[in-house]
């Protein structure tokens, strides 16, 4: 699976990089929103990890902007960031972000959430495909 990284702080952003390959992802990184989001217009991405503060586009609106953007599948979002309160998680999830993990971030944590984030897109994709198969049949 092809995931895109939105960092601004290199050191994250090579961190999440690497243990993304390192568990068989295909990564993309950028070091901020605006070049996340060029980055997602030209890719196929089913998962998108994004901080909050980053200059340019932040990730709040990185997500909205993901959001409002029409294509047929659907991109789990998953906001990482050092915000810690329920007015930053709530923020987040209104922008339309999927999960919310705050740094530093446990490995453990992120993979366990990785996890969820693949059972819902597999369950998307067999949802849709079912559907493709009724609206074929019914043709």
């Amino acid at each position: 699976m092809k995931v895109l990284i939105a960092e601004d702080d290199q050191d994250s952003r090579e961190l999440l990089s690497w243990l993304l390959q390192k568990l068989g992802y295909q990564v993309v990184a950028a070091a901020n929103g605006k070049d996340a989001w060029e980055a997602y217009r030209k890719g196929r991405f089913r998962l998108v990890i994004s901080d909050v503060l980053m200059p340019e586009v932040d990730g709040l609106e990185l997500c909205r902007k993901i959001r409002r953007h029409k294509q047929s599948k659907y991109t789990y979002i998953i906001i990482i960031t050092a915000l810690i309160g329920k007015k930053d998680y709530l923020e987040g999830m209104e922008a339309g972000a999927d999960d919310f993990v705050t740094k530093p971030f446990d490995p453990d944590e992120l993979k366990a959430r990785l996890r969820v984030a693949e059972r819902i897109i597999s369950f998307q994709e067999q949802v849709a495909a079912a559907e493709e198969t009724k609206n074929l049949g019914t043709a």
